[in-house]
């Protein structure tokens, strides 16, 4: 299938969805997905993610709105879109008698350009486990065939719904490993995922969802950069917040003391770091517990998230 000419691999404008009793779970909300990138949706329990995915995979028809894979609508064109996808649920639901080699097998006779199952089972290193029974599996070696299964059919649009969930570190290590090379491969993936540094180390553009709308939306540096940077350290005795330069001067937005502990905020980290060393090589002290870092993506959800307690206070 030829679609070079779709540089927008995904397309959601205007997307609503509604529930039954008019509960608006997706409210209108629009962005795009390139050929071979990772695309991550953020958001707390509720926000409106995986409605929003189960939509793209035409599982689901919008209330209102435009969405389109590979230049066609999933829901009414299913038959155009399915066999190029991948799809990878919060929960599989394989029949648990059936060993693992032979649900591969079974599903390769389900999917379009199937790969040999072998070489999907050794994608997310379960090779050794092939004539193991499902029911025997871990919660983690489940996920791990969930995504075999997933990309057994060499997909041009893969949907992780949250992939790693249930991984030990090493397992979430290498799917991410598994994510990145099939996007160097070309496929575009879209993932949902509660691991922030997981879609910080693998999105290169992402969305941060609250009640059903985009709250956020850029690369990841692009989102925290919203965020101020931060500089913690402890004065030494005898001196005071009132010693250090005009926190104005250094570039600082705000402050809190705790003891003898000093954090700052500020927009303009550089700035601010180096007025605040260069006064402390001129009175020649030293700031124990140095900690200058910029903003994570951590800070940035959680400062989403707190804008809506801010919200619901003054309503």
């Amino acid at each position: 299938m030829d679609n070079n000419e779709h540089e927008h691999v995904i397309e959601v404008t205007d997307l609503r969805r509604v529930y039954g009793g008019g509960f608006e779970a997706v409210r209108g909300i629009s962005f795009h997905v390139d050929r071979g990138e990772v695309f991550a949706l953020l958001g707390t329990n509720g926000a409106g993610k995986t409605s929003t995915v189960e939509v793209l995979e035409g599982l689901a028809r919008p209330a209102s709105g435009r969405v389109r894979v590979l230049g066609h609508d999933p829901y009414e064109e299913r038959s155009a879109v399915r066999p190029w996808t991948g799809v990878m649920l919060q929960e599989g639901g394989f029949p648990s008698e059936l060993t693992v080699a032979e649900t591969a097998r079974m599903w390769a006779g389900c999917v379009s350009r199937a790969r040999p199952p072998e070489e999907a089972l050794e994608l997310v290193g379960l090779e050794r486990r092939a004539d193991v029974r499902v029911k025997q599996l871990s919660g983690g070696e489940r996920r791990r065939l969930d995504l075999a299964l997933a990309v057994l059919g060499r997909p041009e649009v893969l949907f992780l719904d949250e992939p790693t969930t249930g991984l030990d570190a090493e397992g979430r290590h290498d799917t991410w490993e598994l994510v990145r090379a099939l996007r160097d491969g070309g496929t575009t993936v879209l993932l949902t995922t509660h691991y922030l540094e997981e879609a910080e180390d693998l999105a290169d553009r992402l969305a941060i969802m609250r009640e059903g709308r985009i709250a956020a939306t850029g690369t990841p540096a692009e989102v925290t950069a919203a965020q101020p940077s931060r500089i913690s350290f402890r004065l030494p005795d005898g001196y005071f917040l009132g010693d250090l330069p005009p926190l104005g001067e250094l570039g600082v937005t705000g402050h809190e003391v705790d003891g003898r502990v000093v954090r700052l905020r500020t927009r303009e980290l550089q700035r601010a770091a180096t007025g605040l060393l260069v006064w402390a090589e001129r009175a020649g002290i030293e700031l124990r517990n140095l900690d200058v870092r910029s903003a994570s993506l951590e800070e940035a959800f959680l400062g989403i998230a707190r804008e809506k307690e801010k919200e619901e206070v003054a309503a």
